[in-house]
């Protein structure tokens, strides 16, 4: 049990980086101070259920993926069932993500099926993380500002550093369906 408590911590501080996010970042995502995460990553205090609720939830994880065992040598390869994939933590409403990679601690590389209701975007204020995302559309059309405005449709895909200010929106009356690729870089 006490190999369990002390992989929290670390399995908190892989996905925080990964996800390019600084203790403050992270902080004002969860809800949980500062503080309170540097502890819980040194595993110098154990959090409650509470708190891995809301650490998991912005980490776009289960509280059962930071308290599982995982095996000392864990396979190079996961396979995810598309009846088994784990819903993902969407900060927007009207946006269903549905998780199709490995976890995070363990891969760079991240992908989910995210389906966007009508009428729905990313918000007021540009987007801008390290890193790069790729989105493929499968059904329904979203419209993309960059440098400039990309219309992006069925059998449509954009490819795009996210180092740059970025939003995206569903102007149409349709939900619209992608797979979108992520790789957050520090």
């Amino acid at each position: 049990m006490d190999d369990v408590i002390a992989g929290i911590g670390t399995k908190i501080r892989l996905l925080r980086q990964g996800r390019g996010l600084s203790l403050q970042q992270l902080a004002e995502r969860s809800g949980v101070s500062a503080a309170s995460i540097h502890k819980i990553e040194r595993n110098s205090m154990v959090p409650t259920i509470a708190v891995l609720m809301k650490l998991a939830r912005s980490l776009d994880r289960s509280v059962s993926y930071l308290v599982d065992e995982e095996d000392a040598h864990p396979s190079s390869a996961v396979l995810v069932r598309a009846k088994s994939r784990d819903p993902m933590f969407a900060s927007r409403e009207g946006v269903a993500m549905e998780n199709i990679a490995g976890p995070s601690g363990r891969f760079t590389l991240g992908g989910a099926v995210v389906t966007v209701a009508a009428g729905r975007d990313s918000g007021k204020s540009p987007l801008m993380h390290p890193g790069e995302e790729l989105v493929y559309m499968l059904s329904g059309a979203l419209e993309f500002e960059l440098d400039e405005t990309y219309h992006v449709r069925q059998g449509d895909s954009l490819h795009f550093r996210t180092d740059r200010p970025h939003r995206w929106r569903n102007s149409t009356a349709r939900p619209a369906k992608a797979i979108w690729i992520s790789l957050q870089t520090a």
